[in-house]
């Protein structure tokens, strides 16, 4: 048990992406690390098996309407975010953590978002009868491709100016001050829980609501493509004098 805890606080972030993570699956994620710390398989190998679990997780989404197809779904899911904690975790204790690593753990996790989004609207889809569901799902998902681009190109170190930490690039809120300004960053750190699904799409299946997962991070989407649109477009595209 010693090892197992010093795992988890030598390989954990320094500052990680919520509670949930920090508290609730990197520890379980530093039992894995434990045992694959000495075998050869690779940071890099443990992300693709990742995407594969979420791939199981999405069927089950995708695959029946039934109650027990939703919780087995979201367990097999909250398997997938314990690799995913993990990935790093090794790469941190084998020390061969790397800039590419971390691209390739943003690429598997936007794979995967985008892969249980598509699997909850088809479940909707089948559960109601009503074709909207459809619609609405390849609207979101659109907001979704996008903001994930746009959230690559600002990351950019052309753009931000910033080079990635050990961590990789950690969202940041600016602090603001004010009500308003409070205000908004309160708005953001809502929007940031919405966006990390793992963290709360269980809740929702255990009480049926599945559908609330679906408008939230839908809309969330939405609305971050044209924060950080606007945001591009007043750097970049306003007039020169």
């Amino acid at each position: 048990m010693s090892e197992i805890a010093e795992i988890y606080r030598s390989c954990k972030k320094k500052k990680d992406i919520n509670w949930f993570t920090e508290w609730l699956c990197r520890p379980v994620a530093a039992v894995l690390v434990f045992f694959l710390r000495r075998t050869p398989i690779t940071p890099n190998q443990v992300s693709f098996l990742s995407l594969l679990i979420a791939g199981g997780a999405g069927a089950l989404f995708a695959g029946g309407t039934s109650y027990t197809f939703l919780l087995a779904a979201v367990v097999v899911n909250h398997i997938s975010f314990i690799f995913d904690c993990s990935d790093g975790m090794l790469a941190r204790c084998k020390n061969v953590a790397s800039h590419l690593g971390h691209l390739l753990d943003f690429l598997m996790d936007e794979l995967k978002a985008m892969l249980i989004f598509a699997c909850v609207t088809v479940r909707m889809w089948r559960a109601t009868g009503d074709e909207h569901y459809l619609l609405y799902g390849i609207g979101f998902l659109f907001a979704l491709a996008t903001g994930l681009t746009l959230t690559s190109f600002v990351r950019r170190p052309e753009y931000s100016g910033e080079k990635p930490t050990k961590d990789g690039q950690p969202a940041v809120i600016a602090k603001r001050t004010g009500v308003v300004g409070k205000s908004i960053s309160l708005f953001e750190h809502a929007a940031r829980s919405v966006v990390h699904y793992p963290q709360y799409i269980w809740i929702l299946a255990i009480c049926d609501r599945i559908d609330i997962y679906f408008w939230a991070y839908g809309a969330v989407n939405v609305l971050y493509i044209g924060r950080v649109g606007l945001a591009i477009a007043w750097r970049l595209g306003r007039f020169r004098s």
